[in-house]
C-alpha cells in the first residue's frame, strides 16, 4: 500500500487530501468489515446480501486490489447480461472504473470485452447468457455478480473450468440469495467462505427515497426478506408450484424440432414506476407432448415498447401465434401488436376464471414432470414458487399469467402443426 499523503494545511491541500482519500479502500468511511477480502484460506468467497448492502463495491474493491498487487495477471469478470456488466461492474457508481484512481484506472475497451490495468493485468468480461465463451479462457481469480440470477446454470461450470491459473485461484460470488442449486452447493462447499448482509447494513449511503419506498413497502415481507434481509427461502407451503418439480425437469436445450411455439403475454393496465409488469414468455410443445418453456422477455414499459418487444419475441422464435390476455385492454391489445406488424397472429383470450383455477392444470402439468424450462429463469421461478393463490394482498404475478395462457394454448389440440422446419430450433 502506497503511504498516506501528509495532512492537509490549507484549502487546496484539503480538496487533493479528500481526493486522495477517496481511493483508500482499506480506511474508507464506507468500508465495513464484512466488505474486506477474508483473512482465511478459501477457494470461493460467496457475499450474500440484500438489496444495496455493498456488494458491488466489495467485489469491485477487490478486484482492484487483485489489479494492483502485481501478482495477478488474468481475472474473469461474470455478471447476468452484457449490460449488467457494463451498467454495474465496470461503469456502475461502485464498479470497477469508480474504484479505481486516475492514475491507476483501466482501460475498458468494450468491442475486445476487457480491461487493461497499467501494468498489464487483464480482466476479461463475459456475460452469463453465453457460457460457451468461457471454454479455453483461463483466469487466476474471477468474480461472478448476481449468480443467483443467472440464466444459464452451466455458466459456472464453464468458470470453474478455467479458474486454472496461479497458485490461489479464488472466485468471489457476490449475490441476492435464493434457494438455488448452486447457492446450496456453494454453502454447502467447505472451501467457501461466506459473508451475511442486509440492506440495512449500508443504511447511511442509501437513498432516503429508497429507504422509503422500498424498504417500508417490502419490511416484512417474504419478498423482502430474500431482498433486502438476505435470507434463502424456501418454497411457499401455499405456492402451487415447487422449485424441485422445475429442477428435476430442467434441460439444457430444447428438442431440435417443436410441433407448435408462442408467446403468451399478459399486459399490465398502467405505465408507471409502480406498475405492473408486461409478461412475455415463450413456450414449446414436442411431438411426445412435452412442453418448453423457451424464454422469459417480461418488462415495463409503453404499450408501444411492450408490443414491439412480443413482436421481437415472436420473431426470434419464429412463433406461430401470441396469446394476448385482453381483460386489461379489450381490443387495444390486439391493436397495439398490430400497430407494430399486422401481419402478426394474435388470439385474444379472456380471464373468466381466477387466477388459481387457471394455474392449477398447468401446475399438474409440472408436478407430473411434463414441463421443462430450457435453462434457468430466476425471476419466473421465483414469482411460480412464491405467489400464493389464497392471498389478497399477492402482487399480480406477470410472468406467472403469461406463462400458463403459453402453456394452456399448448395444451390444446388446435394449437398442433405438423413438424417442419418452421420450427427446427438452432436452424436461426
Amino acid at each position: 500500500m502506497q503511504p498516506l499523503p501528509p495532512p492537509p494545511r490549507n484549502s487546496r491541500e484539503n480538496a487533493l487530501f479528500a481526493e486522495a482519500m477517496k481511493y483508500r479502500w482499506a480506511i474508507h468511511t464506507l468500508n465495513r468489515p464484512e466488505q474486506r477480502l477474508p483473512a482465511e484460506d478459501w477457494r470461493t468467497w460467496l457475499y450474500l446480501a440484500g438489496r444495496g448492502a455493498g456488494k458491488t463495491r466489495a467485489g469491485a474493491e477487490a478486484v482492484r486490489h487483485w489489479a494492483e498487487s502485481g501478482a495477478v495477471h488474468r481475472i474473469h469478470l461474470i455478471a447476468p447480461t452484457a449490460a449488467d456488466i457494463r451498467d454495474t461492474m465496470i461503469d456502475g457508481p461502485s464498479g470497477i472504473l469508480a474504484c479505481c484512481p486516475p492514475d491507476n484506472r483501466p482501460i475498458y475497451t468494450p468491442s475486445t470485452r476487457r480491461l487493461t490495468w497499467p501494468n498489464g493485468c487483464m480482466a476479461l468480461l463475459f456475460s452469463a447468457e453465453e457460457p460457451e465463451r468461457l471454454r479455453g479462457p483461463q483466469c487466476e481469480k474471477l468474480w461472478a455478480d448476481e449468480a443467483a440470477a443467472w440464466r444459464r446454470p452451466e455458466t459456472w461450470d464453464m468458470a470453474m473450468f478455467g479458474l486454472r491459473m496461479g497458485r490461489n485461484p479464488q472466485a468471489i460470488v457476490t449475490t441476492t440469495p435464493k434457494p438455488i442449486k448452486l447457492i446450496k452447493e456453494l454453502l454447502a462447499n467447505p472451501t467457501t467462505i461466506t459473508t451475511r448482509g442486509t440492506t440495512y447494513d449500508n443504511r447511511e449511503n442509501l437513498a432516503s427515497q429508497f429507504l422509503e419506498q422500498i424498504i417500508t413497502k417490502y419490511e416484512g415481507t417474504r419478498l423482502g426478506r430474500q431482498e433486502l434481509l438476505a435470507e434463502i427461502l424456501d418454497d411457499n407451503p401455499n405456492a402451487l408450484w415447487k422449485r424441485a418439480w422445475i429442477e428435476a425437469a430442467r434441460v439444457a436445450a430444447a428438442p431440435v424440432q417443436l410441433t407448435s411455439i408462442v408467446v403468451g403475454v399478459d399486459p399490465a393496465v398502467s405505465n408507471t414506476v409502480d406498475s405492473d409488469l408486461i409478461g412475455i414468455v415463450v413456450a414449446g410443445k414436442d411431438v411426445r407432448g412435452e412442453y418448453y418453456v423457451l424464454d422469459d422477455r417480461t418488462r415495463r414499459g409503453t404499450p408501444h415498447q411492450w408490443a414491439l418487444e412480443a413482436v421481437a419475441t415472436y420473431r426470434r422464435w419464429q412463433a406461430n401465434t401470441i396469446i394476448a390476455e385482453i381483460n386489461n385492454g379489450g381490443d387495444m391489445v390486439e391493436h397495439t401488436i398490430h400497430t407494430e406488424d399486422k401481419a402478426v397472429p394474435v388470439k385474444k383470450v379472456h380471464a373468466s376464471r381466477g387466477k388459481s383455477v387457471r394455474a392449477e392444470p398447468i401446475s399438474m402439468l409440472y408436478e407430473q414432470g411434463h414441463v421443462h424450462h430450457v435453462g434457468f429463469f430466476p425471476e419466473l421461478e421465483d414469482q411460480l414458487c412464491d405467489w400464493d393463490p389464497s392471498s389478497t394482498n399477492a402482487k399480480s404475478p406477470d410472468r406467472m399469467d403469461a406463462l400458463v395462457w403459453a402453456l394452456t394454448e399448448l395444451t390444446k389440440p388446435s394449437t398442433d402443426f405438423q413438424p417442419g422446419p418452421f420450427h427446427a430450433i438452432g436452424a436461426w
